[in-house]
């Protein structure tokens, strides 16, 4: 079972849509488990006051080191500790499959404009970006985290075997698929797929998604050429 922990100001967006479907009723099923800790418990004010100004100028504001601090002192059990934040490293599937593996994993959620470094140094933290964008804060980007996450834990899904051909998991994306009606619209599903031949399915798929990858992520189809090499 895998354990997650979630450091937030906003406790009651979880679990949000991980309670619903396969990762909800995993939940249920103690497949995983859930504790959120509300950030501003520890803050030193009545207020719950947990940023300030950055140092040096700028604008917005920065979570506080000694309020976070308070709340990693009294939580944190040396997990491995993420943050999610646009200048992590890019979330990959193969990164997913090693959280997965993990037995407790503990999330940060950044508000404002970041928290202070000095928190990410002296609890060693992971740095996690799930793209090339900004949120208004890091509690999306942790539901989508940890939904990459669940939905590999065994027993979650059902079927091990339908995460095999997904996007990323051979460093190719996925090849189109098909189901009935067998005609749409005067669209048809393609002949190879109807043959009963799994070889030459498996071929055509193949190929599908060579030519996909090609066209839509050439860094894909190169790094995929580059592992065939080895």
């Amino acid at each position: 079972m895998l354990n997650v922990k979630i450091y937030t100001i906003f406790p009651e967006i979880f679990p949000g849509f991980l309670g619903y479907s396969l990762t909800g009723k995993a939940l249920e099923n103690g497949k995983w488990a859930l504790q959120t800790i509300n950030i501003r418990d520890y803050a030193f004010d009545k207020h719950g006051s947990v940023d300030d100004t950055p140092c040096g100028g700028g604008a917005g504001m920065i979570m506080r080191p000694d309020v976070l601090g308070n709340a990693l002192a009294h939580n944190h059990q040396g997990e491995r500790l993420i943050y999610m934040s646009p200048r992590g490293k890019p979330l990959t599937q193969q990164m997913v499959r090693n959280l997965a593996k993990e037995e407790q994993l503990s999330v940060i959620c950044g508000r404002f404009e970041g928290i202070d470094e000095r928190v990410l140094e002296a609890y060693n933290v992971e740095e996690i970006s799930i793209g090339d964008y900004i949120l208004t804060g890091g509690e999306q980007a942790a539901l989508i985290l940890m939904d990459a996450v669940i939905r590999l834990l065994p027993g979650v899904l059902g079927n091990e075997e339908s995460t095999a051909d997904e996007s990323f998991e051979n460093i190719l994306l996925e090849h189109p698929q098909y189901t009935r009606p067998i005609e749409w619209e005067g669209r048809t599903v393609p002949d190879i797929l109807l043959s009963g031949h799994h070889q030459n399915i498996a071929r055509w798929r193949h190929e599908q998604a060579l030519e996909i990858t090609k066209q839509r992520r050439p860094d894909l189809l190169q790094k995929y050429l580059d592992s065939q090499k080895n």
